[in-house]
């Protein structure tokens, strides 16, 4: 669990530090060290992805609603990537945190040979690993 939080906080560690040594001789330049690492912490951050749900729960749910599931896991540039380039349509599909679900890593590395690679995006229970944000996109049933 405290994986997820790993990156982010050692961003923060080392922003604020590195702020805080400069701070004495310019306050802005302090400001704009802070900013550079609050950044990537940020992206780094499970905060960036929609709420996930257990790996169990999203099937169950995905097999209701046909939304598609995305397992992911924080620091994934690739996850990072899909999550930015769906924008407000991430929300309308169902998010495994791998870090926080042990069913939905057993998920990921039953498909991809014992890897863990995410993002891994089942639509109608077949897996894609990686697939470009514009299919994701397009598998996505049009909303009410």
């Amino acid at each position: 669990m405290t994986r997820a939080r790993t990156f982010p906080l050692l961003f923060l560690l080392c922003g604020s530090v590195l702020a805080w040594a400069v701070f004495g001789e310019s306050p802005g330049r302090a400001a704009v060290i802070l900013l550079v690492f609050l950044l990537p912490a940020a992206a780094h951050s499970p905060l960036v992805f929609p709420r996930s749900t257990g790996a169990e729960e999203a099937r169950r749910l995905s097999a209701l609603d046909g939304r598609p599931i995305v397992f992911w896991r924080p620091g994934c540039k690739y996850c990072l990537r899909l999550r930015v380039r769906l924008g407000r349509d991430a929300r309308r599909l169902h998010w495994v945190d791998i870090w926080r679900d042990p069913a939905g890593a057993a998920a990921v590395r039953a498909v991809n040979d014992g890897d863990e690679t995410v993002p891994t995006v089942f639509v109608a229970g077949r897996p894609h690993v990686n697939p470009e944000p514009a299919w994701v996109r397009s598998q996505l049933l049009p909303s009410a």
